[in-house]
Parts: structure tokens; C-alpha cells; sequence
């Protein structure tokens, strides 16, 4: 940062230290028409929302609207996604769609005699329409009034500036966009903006600021008159969750935005509504020495039908089980429970009851897709003495292993295997930002159904009717100088016919300790078929995670029954070949980053990194890019592959237990750079939920 950007930073801070208060968070449920925590009408502040929480702003005035995803990532992190149209702001579009992304970081929270601080990039990889930075201060005084002073260059520096830091690029609207400028950021023109917001009631709330847009591309096209830099604004509480807004601009428009959110902290149903568990079955005094049953015939049988019984009230099945006179090895599938210490708790509770009291020792083996995924040991003893306590206790007092390591490994209960499953149900196809239709959706029914052979050998498939929808009008115009390996998937929902969404054969094993292997090989997703293998090193008990995998295929027919198309397309021949090596860590703190480096499906070179803030109860926010030797010339529009993803668990919204999910990727565009296979039942995915560090993150259900 120039010396000249340090002074105005503390000009920006000075603005709002005369009145001293009590100090708070400076947190706020409201948005600005950018979509980002403020209580002002378009210009920021210093102001944060609540930790986590997820929020959408729908945001329009005379012809202009923005819809804003914004997601809290940390107490001074905010990140926000925008998707904003104008009308008749260039001659070559009707309508100007533009994506843009910001981040703010407070830099300073606020004392008792100074403000808070915060540092923005608004539009930082995008077209620059609305691109801006800005170093910004807020105050409270008393506990309704916030005032708020900045200075901001780009837009935010458009009006009456009163210094410059360089040359500044105007807006093209031509451009790619997409890609990072970061030799324009505090750049050109700055200028300084402020505001103050006043509550009036706790649910009522006026603010008024000077701006410093000047809307200059608007303003130039004829869309509206600038009379003034003053804008005045209320925001009404509906609920704690929505507000609604009015605002004049500029003396001369009305605007209106309404903004929803939601905490993923904050489960509509706090605290589940399953039923509840058996209590631990403490033993008699002596009972433990009493060996007498294991002279008994059958006596094993009917063990396992006890415990198979006990474990099915609670939804668990029992994959297998030996007994010796001090000791239990129980195999278990979890197809119930998103929490696997819950899972873990309910399955301990049962065997407390259900083991004949000499058995000391209990290990239980999680098993999925077939395979070992770990092993949780704990005395008897600790279990029953532990119930009454803090989870923590008995997460002290379990050890995790990886389960290769135990010779007395049960077999799999005779006749479990073959096992047939399938299910029908509604499903939701969705496409985003289409110039034309900013949003598309196909709605139909899917049948699913799983084979397992046994032994890790699953076969599976999934077929797919529309019933109503609009993707099929998608008509964007491709013009890729790639292979065309994704830029082709409007062609992919034309068909009003029955669809294969994948149909595979799949083994999974263990060839050593801390190894996992897979091998796929079908009809893998929409587009491709062929065959995928995948290697995993992961121990039990580590925070890292490092894989490869290779994959071999051919493009599908349009449309996605058995046939295949040719490779050969306008932008070049679809390589058979492409993989990657992957590194994984938990960084702790709900933080999980992911880093994949490797051949894409247009063989082009490069790397994914990837960072999800990921929930005790199941919800995963995270952003990812990648960037490979493709230029953002031959990437086209939007320069390099990026996107914003969203996990949310049913049982979160549900208040019960249930393993199912429900994903979103929002990309800006879809495009041939960097894209990969989707292939279903990755290792990483499969296994992790299985390891201590993530049963550790939910070991608060473990007595639930």
C-alpha cells in the first residue's frame, strides 16, 4: 500500500472518532443494492453480518437489477457473488448481463474510541462495471446511530474526487472479463463517500449517505439523471430472516431490494427431532467375570440376532460380528445418520445391552461401499462410566485405528450379500445466467438402483424423465477454440425422452493401511463414458489426505442413452485421457482446502484450488478456481473456470436423521478450460466422513 493510500486510510478512519461508545460487533442483517452487510443505501461500510450466515439481495431501480449471494466466511471475511442487468447500457445488448465478485476485510474492529476498518474489492474479477475499492470506517454512537466515512476509487471514485494513484482502464463492454486486474486495484481517480443509518424501532430503520458513484456509463447511456449525490433509504424487518427496502438515488429514481437470510448455525429445529436413544446398560457388580456362555452352543447366533435387532430400531445395520470372551468386533453400515458419532453413540449404547457382560473391549468398524473405512475401540468400563459426561470424555477416551491392523476383522454376515436398492423421486435441473433467461430449470422424476455384490463390487445406475422445464431452449452461441468437452452441454437437454444419467460397475478395496483404492468403469455421467481409477492415501487419524486417479473416455451421444458421438469437434479432438494428483487438508476451525493438479478433459494442464468453511451439521460453502495453460483469450468469456458451491443437509432443514443432501455450483459460465469428470463415489468424499477428524467435528451427538 502507497504512503498516499496510508493517509487516506487514516483520513477514512478519523471521520467517525469523536463520539466515543460502547463497543460492539457492528454487525448487521442488512444489505446494500450491492447485496453486501450495510446499512446504507449503495455505498459500504465497515459493518460485518453474523458469522456464517448466507444471504441473497434482490436489488432493482429503473431498469437495473442485481441479485447478490453473500456469505459471511469469518467474523471480518465477507465474500459476495452478483449477478446484475442493466437495460440499454450498451448498443450491442438489449440487456447487459454482468458476474462479478467482492471481498471486504475488517481490517480493525471497533473500541470504545475508534471505529471499525474495513478494506474492499468490489468487481474484482469481472468486466469492471462495477468494479471498486474502497478503505472505509464505521461508528456506533449509542446504540441506534451508525456513521460511516470512506474513500473509494473506480466507481466509488467517480464523483467529485479529490485525488489520483495512477492511470485507471475504462469499462469495455466487450471485454472477456473474468480475470484477476490486480495492477488496477486503488487505482485512478479516489474520492470520498459517507453515511449514517439510525434505528428507529427494532425493526424499522433510516439511513442517508453521499455517494461518490457517478454513474457514469448509466448516466452516459441515458438510463437516468443525476441530480444529487445524496440518497436517502428505509429498511423494514419483516422477520429476523427478511427485510424489505426503499430507497430514492440521486433525485431522480426509486429503487426497491428485499433481502433473505440464513445462518447455517441455526438449525430450524435446534436440537433434532428423533427419537431417543436407549440408555447405557450399566452391568451387575461381578457380572463381568461370569464366562459361562461361551461353553453354550449357538450361543454366538444369538448374540448377532439380538444385536441385529437392537441395531435396527435405530436405523444402523449390522454388516457382521465376532465374540470372544472379553472382546466384540462389530461391523456396521451407517445409512441413516449424517453425524457418524451419532451413529457411533447409538451403536455403543446397543451393545451395551445387548454383549454378554464379559466382554470388555468393543470395536466398531464403520463399513462403506463395501469396505473397511475405520475402527473405533472403547472399554466397556470408560462407556459406562462416561454417559452422565461431557462428550468430550468419551471422545478422550476412544481410539480410532485403521482396521487392517486387527487380524479378528468379522466376515460379513452370511447372506447379506447380494442387496438390491432403489428409490424414485423428484429431481431439479437448474442453468444459470443465460443472457436470454437468466434462469432455466428442468423438473422430472429419477429412478435409482444400487447392486452390491459384496466385497466392494457395486453396480449402480440412474435413469431420468422431464417432465416440464425450459433447458431446452438454450441457444447461446458457441464459439470455443477448444475441444468442445462442456460448451456443448445445451445440447445434452434437448431430448424430452428417457435419459441415462450413468450406469457403472464399481469396485472399491483396501490393498494396505492407510490405502484406498476404486475402480469405475460405464457410463460415468451425462457426458462421458469409460473407465476411472483412483488411489487414496488417508490415515485414520490425519488432517491430510493425497490421491490419484486416471481416467479413460469417450463423449456420449446427445442424447445420453448408449451411443457415443465423435471426438473430433470444431475446437479440436476430445482427449481419451485425463487425471490428476490431489492433496486434502482440514485446516480446522470448519476449513477444508483442496488442491487438484493434472490433465483436464480438453487436455489442457493445470490446477483446482479449492476452500470450503464446512459445518458440525453437515453444510459446506466454499468457492474454487482453476487455471490451466489455456489463455483467457482461448478460455473465452470469463477468462478461467471458477464457482461458488453450496451442501446443504436435508436433516438440517428436516430436524431428523437423514444421509441425503441437496448441492449447488454456481458458475459464471460454462466453458471447455479446466473442466474435469464427474465421477460419483470418489474416495475422499467416501471415506472421510468415517475418520476421526470429521466424527470428531459432530462428537457433540455421540450421547444423542
Amino acid at each position: 500500500m502507497t504512503r498516499t493510500t496510508s493517509k487516506i486510510a487514516l483520513t477514512a478512519a478519523a471521520l467517525a472518532w469523536p463520539v466515543a461508545a460502547v463497543p460492539e460487533n457492528l454487525t448487521t442483517t442488512l444489505t446494500n443494492t450491492y447485496g453486501t452487510p450495510s446499512g446504507l443505501i449503495d455505498m459500504p461500510t465497515a459493518e460485518m453480518a453474523p458469522d456464517a450466515q448466507l444471504g441473497t439481495t434482490f436489488a432493482y431501480f429503473d431498469g437495473a437489477s442485481k441479485t447478490t449471494l453473500t456469505f459471511q466466511l469469518t467474523p471480518r471475511l465477507t465474500g459476495s457473488f452478483r449477478y446484475a442487468g442493466t437495460d440499454n447500457l450498451t448498443p450491442q445488448f438489449s440487456t447487459y448481463y454482468d458476474r462479478s465478485f467482492d471481498l471486504r476485510f475488517r481490517v480493525f474492529n471497533e473500541t470504545d474510541w475508534t471505529p471499525a476498518v474495513a478494506v474492499g474489492l468490489q468487481d474484482f474479477v469481472g468486466t469492471g462495471l462495477l468494479g471498486g475499492e474502497y478503505i472505509v470506517a464505521t461508528k456506533s454512537i449509542g446504540d441506534r446511530l451508525r456513521v460511516t466515512g470512506g474513500v473509494g476509487w473506480g466507481r466509488l471514485g467517480s464523483y467529485n474526487s479529490f485525488g489520483n494513484t495512477g492511470t485507471r482502464p475504462g469499462f469495455n463492454p466487450l471485454s472477456t472479463g473474468g480475470d484477476f486486474s490486480v495492477d488496477d486495484w486503488f487505482r485512478g481517480d479516489y474520492s470520498f463517500f459517507g453515511g449514517a443509518s439510525f434505528d428507529v424501532t427494532d425493526k424499522l430503520s433510516f439511513s442517508a449517505e453521499y455517494s461518490s458513484d457517478a454513474y457514469d456509463q448509466e448516466v452516459g447511456a441515458g438510463i437516468f439523471e443525476r441530480k444529487t449525490p445524496w440518497n436517502f433509504g428505509a429498511s423494514y424487518k419483516i422477520t429476523d430472516d427478511v427485510h424489505l427496502s426503499a430507497y430514492s438515488l440521486h433525485g431522480s429514481e426509486f429503487g426497491a431490494r428485499i433481502n433473505l437470510t440464513l445462518n447455517p448455525k441455526n438449525a430450524p429445529a435446534p436440537g433434532g427431532a428423533e427419537g431417543a436413544p436407549m440408555p447405557v446398560a450399566v452391568r451387575a457388580p461381578g457380572s463381568a467375570a461370569d464366562l459361562g456362555w461361551t461353553t453354550e452352543p449357538g450361543n454366538v447366533d444369538v448374540i448377532t440376532r439380538s444385536v441385529d435387532k437392537s441395531l435396527d430400531r435405530d436405523g444402523i445395520d449390522l454388516d457382521g460380528i465376532s465374540v470372544s470372551g472379553r472382546t466384540a468386533h462389530v461391523r456396521i453400515r451407517n445409512e441413516t445418520y449424517d453425524a457418524g458419532a451419532q451413529a457411533l453413540g447409538r451403536t455403543l449404547r446397543n451393545l451395551s445391552r445387548t454383549l454378554p457382560a464379559s466382554v470388555e473391549t468393543i470395536h466398531v468398524t464403520q463399513m462403506t461401499k463395501g469396505i473397511p473405512a475405520s475402527t473405533i475401540t472403547i472399554s466397556r468400563s470408560q462407556l459406562e462410566r462416561l454417559e452422565n459426561e461431557p462428550a468430550a470424555s468419551a471422545l478422550a477416551a476412544a481410539t480410532f485405528s485403521d482396521t487392517l491392523r486387527f487380524s479378528d476383522f468379522p466376515d460379513a454376515l452370511p447372506g447379506l450379500y447380494p442387496k438390491f436398492n432403489w428409490s424414485l423421486g423428484p429431481y431439479v435441473r437448474t442453468s444459470f445466467f443465460d443472457p436470454s433467461e437468466p434462469v432455466r430449470a428442468d423438473a422430472g422424476v429419477r429412478l435409482k438402483a444400487s447392486y452390491e455384490f459384496g466385497g466392494g463390487w457395486i453396480a449402480q445406475g440412474s435413469l431420468s424423465q422431464k417432465l416440464v422445464g425450459n433447458l431446452d431452449e438454450i441457444n447461446q452461441i458457441n464459439n470455443s477454440v477448444l475441444p468442445r468437452v462442456r460448451s456443448d452441454a445445451q445440447l445434452y437437454v434437448r431430448t424430452d425422452e428417457p435419459v441415462i444419467d450413468n450406469l457403472t460397475l464399481a469396485k472399491y478395496f483396501r490393498p494396505a493401511e492407510n490405502l484406498y483404492g476404486r475402480v469405475t468403469v460405464g457410463y460415468l455421467e451425462s457426458m462421458y463414458a469409460g473407465v476411472s481409477a483412483e488411489m487414496l492415501w488417508k490415515p485414520v487419524n490425519s488432517r491430510l489426505a493425497f490421491g490419484v486417479e486416471a481416467n479413460y473416455v469417450e463423449p456420449r451421444e446427445f442424447d445420453q442413452l448408449l451411443g457415443f458421438r465423435s471426438r473430433t469437434t470444431p475446437g479440436g479432438v476430445i482427449p481419451r485421457a485425463s487425471g490428476h494428483v490431489s492433496a486434502y487438508y482440514d485446516f480446522g476451525n470448519g476449513f477444508h482446502g483442496q488442491v487438484d493438479a493434472g490433465r483436464y478433459l480438453a487436455g489442457d494442464w493445470g490446477a483446482t484450488v479449492a476452500l470450503d468453511r464446512e459445518f458440525a451439521n453437515g453444510w459446506k460453502v466454499g468457492a474454487y478456481m482453476t487455471k490451466t495453460d489455456v489463455s483467457a483469450a482461448e478460455f473465452g468469456e470469463g477468462s478461467f473456470d471458477k464457482g461458488i458451491r453450496l451442501t446443504i443437509p436435508l436433516s438440517w432443514a428436516l430436524g431428523t436423521p437423514t444421509q441425503k443432501t441437496s448441492s449447488i455450483t454456481l458458475k459464471p459460465i460454462t466453458r471447455d478450460g479446466g473442466a474435469r469428470l464427474s465421477v460419483q463415489g470418489r474416495l475422499y468424499e467416501t471415506i472421510r466422513d468415517s475418520h476421526e477428524p470429521e466424527i470428531a467435528k459432530s462428537w457433540g451427538k455421540f450421547w444423542r
